[in-house]
């Protein structure tokens, strides 16, 4: 019997995945369980237009990410911090704070987890820092650390 797996099963196959299974096996756990459906044309019809919403939702996401980049771009961070005698900076500025500032000055929210350097900034200067907004889309933001 021919059905369509609505989640991954073990050594039977992956999500969306059409299968061959035996009658009893698709009757008495697949079905009850809500792992898998029937072969059906109208199955087959929902399963290509979730996929087709699948297709058209990551381009969505991917256009935002490319959106958000291009304003990244031109965004600049300002911190302050206080310096020693020898030009070394007390403390370092965190990924946490460059979140923060972004939200609050320009209402943009960013995945911390998503940093690429995740070094925490701890000289004076402009420091770019890289952030995977979507698969393959990574935005640069530039920091700005001055004397206090």
């Amino acid at each position: 019997m021919k059905v369509i797996l609505l989640t991954d099963v073990k050594k039977v196959g992956k999500k969306d995945q059409v299968v061959d299974v035996s009658i009893g096996y698709a009757n008495n756990f697949l079905f009850p369980h809500k792992f898998a459906v029937p072969y059906t044309d109208k199955s087959v019809e929902i399963l290509h237009q979730q996929e087709q919403d699948r297709i058209n939702k990551e381009k969505q996401l991917k256009e935002e990410a490319i959106k958000l980049k291009e304003v990244l771009k031109n965004i600049t961070l300002e911190f302050k911090a206080k310096v020693g005698k020898d030009g070394k900076m007390f403390g370092t500025i965190s990924l946490k704070q460059v979140i923060e500032q972004l939200k609050e000055k320009y209402d943009i929210e960013i995945d911390k987890r998503k940093f690429v350097n995740k070094t925490p900034i701890d000289s004076l200067g402009v420091v770019i820092l890289q952030n995977e907004l979507y698969k393959s889309v990574i935005a640069d933001i530039r920091v700005h650390v001055s004397e206090e």
